[in-house]
């Protein structure tokens, strides 16, 4: 059907509901609107949906996540997984709750039993539920750390980590096999509980959760020793963050923790944020406020689903807060833990880190140093909880850490996706084990540069919406592809990896081979003193993504090689 076709039948089917009627007569007439909500059907992508909320096909609406949730109920069934059941977690936004019910009336009506959490939890959280129930695949409904009007759908499996290959492509068949509305399965909620098809959860996976957690504290005894002195200033951004962040600072001893008041409590608004996201720099004005007033020693904020931790650390010296990056919040981590798990002689046999291609260089010789190995996987954690179950189904190595750029990372295999509940009581940790000894956060990350290089990393985005946004994303990749760069101003390129057609070229020599990892629609340049850039269309928003990284010898030296780095993408892209 045309987008008009399928606009007049949202309106007059009886299937669709009033409500949604009434939303769709608004934009009689306005064809660019009807266009824009109808000319596709909201794409199921290998990690599930993510949409403006709304009425029609191409909008995170109840129809929309019921006909997904058949498509999953239907390859569920066909894997001979229904008897074992799905676990279903929601986060703060408009329509979270009632999208999970809907998931899981679905699976209900399809014999497939739904547990789901009384209310709001964080998505990793979701990761260790249904491992523990024994699940054979997991929801949350979540749009991370986009504006308000979206929402979105995750999909995992019964590792715990979210769909990969070949499931993802498997399960986005079987969603896009559903064409029909009318024979997408639902049934009465109570009719659910009944008949043993939908169960509430909560206090008991919150309980084991927790204990998991506590299982990766180090040094317990140092966290006792300043934990009257620490001062901790925490936000969760209107999320998922409050009650786990609150309960697991406070049960390991931490005693001054200052929860940003305007930011405590679920709101689906984001009232006082313009984006909801630890990565940017506006999100912390609340929580910096409160961090002067009682001058607290370092700033944390999880995005709305508690994947992601942002943070701040201040600098004695200058009296200034310093932001971090996740690859500098994460290597602040790494480097504790690998340090302290080989001092202790708590470090497993055949530890590895698992790292994305796009996360700092710096993981190498991080790594090296500590004798760990290093594997790099496509971006999107769910490559690095992929890993997780490779090493327990081989026993070639022990998971130790992983992390990717994107301010996630995991400590300790209870879950298998990014933990920022998990990342907030490790570097609340090290921020003890600072404390302690007289420095702070920032005065560990100057150190961790001297020791290994001054390491920087930037991203450089273009937002393309809308049907000839996503042509002109393909023209972009489609040129870098056929006509690769030799050169980034004065940084040559030494090989270039083109992930879609499995190839590393050696520019010097021409030798070719293959990457090694999945196919997937990522370009990636190496070039001389340590440096790189990589491109890849976002997967989740209407946006191509450029990742670059340099290599300094001081703050200041790798600030002006990064600027320099992004200048030369913009050259190579016409943008300057």
């Amino acid at each position: 059907m045309s987008y008009m076709d399928e606009f007049n039948f949202w309106l007059n089917d009886d299937y669709f509901d009033q409500a949604t009627k009434d939303e769709l007569l608004k934009i009689k007439g306005n064809e660019s609107e009807i266009e824009d909500r109808f000319y596709k059907e909201l794409e199921f992508g290998t990690g599930g949906l993510r949409g403006v909320i709304g009425a029609g096909t191409n909008r995170m609406n109840i129809y929309t996540v019921r006909k997904t949730s058949q498509g999953l109920a239907n390859y569920i069934i066909k894997a001979g997984g229904q008897k074992k059941g799905i676990a279903i977690a929601y986060d703060s936004r408009f329509m979270s709750p009632e999208f999970a019910d809907e998931a899981a009336l679905c699976m209900a009506a399809n014999g497939i039993k739904a547990y789901v959490f009384e209310s709001l939890r964080p998505t990793p959280e979701l990761s260790f539920a249904l491992r523990t129930l024994g699940c054979i695949s997991g929801i949350v409904i979540t749009a991370s750390h986009n504006p308000p009007e979206y929402n979105g759908y995750k999909v995992y499996w019964e590792d715990g980590a979210q769909i990969t290959a070949p499931k993802d492509k498997e399960v986005i068949n079987e969603v896009k096999a559903v064409t029909d509305y009318h024979t997408v399965k639902t049934m009465d909620k109570q009719e659910a509980i009944n008949a043993g098809l939908y169960e509430v959860i909560g206090k008991e996976i919150d309980d084991k959760y927790m204990a998991e957690l506590k299982k990766q504290i180090i040094h317990p005894d140092v966290i006792k020793e300043v934990a009257d002195d620490i001062k901790i200033v925490y936000t969760p951004l209107c999320g998922t963050g409050n009650k786990p962040v609150r309960r697991i600072l406070s049960e390991l001893g931490f005693k001054n923790v200052y929860v940003v008041p305007e930011q405590e409590n679920p709101d689906p608004k984001f009232t006082t944020l313009d984006y909801p996201n630890p990565e940017d720099p506006k999100a912390f004005t609340y929580a910096l406020r409160l961090a002067k007033e009682k001058n607290a020693d370092i700033v944390l904020a999880t995005d709305p689903d508690a994947d992601r931790l942002g943070i701040y650390a201040l600098d004695t010296k200058s009296g200034e807060y310093k932001s971090f990056t996740g690859n500098m919040s994460g290597m602040l981590i790494a480097e504790y833990i690998l340090r302290e798990r080989k001092a202790t002689g708590t470090m497993p046999p055949n530890p590895a880190l698992v790292t994305t291609i796009v996360t700092t260089n710096m993981t190498a010789p991080i790594t090296r140093e500590y004798g760990v190995k290093l594997i790099e996987v496509l971006t999107g954690f769910k490559f690095i909880g992929e890993q997780i179950k490779l090493f327990e189904q081989t026993g070639s190595n022990n998971y130790v850490f992983g992390l990717e750029e994107s301010y996630g990372c995991l400590a300790g295999t209870h879950a298998r996706d990014k933990d920022a509940v998990v990342a907030v009581m490790c570097l609340c940790e090290v921020a003890a084990w600072c404390k302690k000894h007289g420095k702070t956060l920032y005065d560990m990350m100057i150190e961790i540069y001297e020791k290994y290089g001054y390491y920087k990393e930037t991203q450089y985005s273009i937002t393309l919406k809308g049907i000839d946004g996503s042509k002109q994303i393909a023209a972009i990749m489609d040129k870098l592809r056929k006509n690769p760069p030799k050169k980034f101003g004065e940084l040559d390129v030494v090989r270039f990896r083109d992930y879609d057609n499995d190839k590393i070229v050696e520019l010097d020599t021409g030798k070719e081979y293959p990457t090694g990892l999945p196919k997937s629609n990522v370009l990636y340049f190496d070039l001389t003193n340590d440096s790189w850039c990589c491109a890849r269309p976002s997967g989740t928003e209407p946006k191509i993504k450029f990742y670059m990284g340099v290599k300094g010898t001081s703050l200041e030296d790798s600030q002006n090689k990064v600027e320099a780095l992004t200048n030369e993408v913009k050259a190579i892209l016409g943008e300057n």
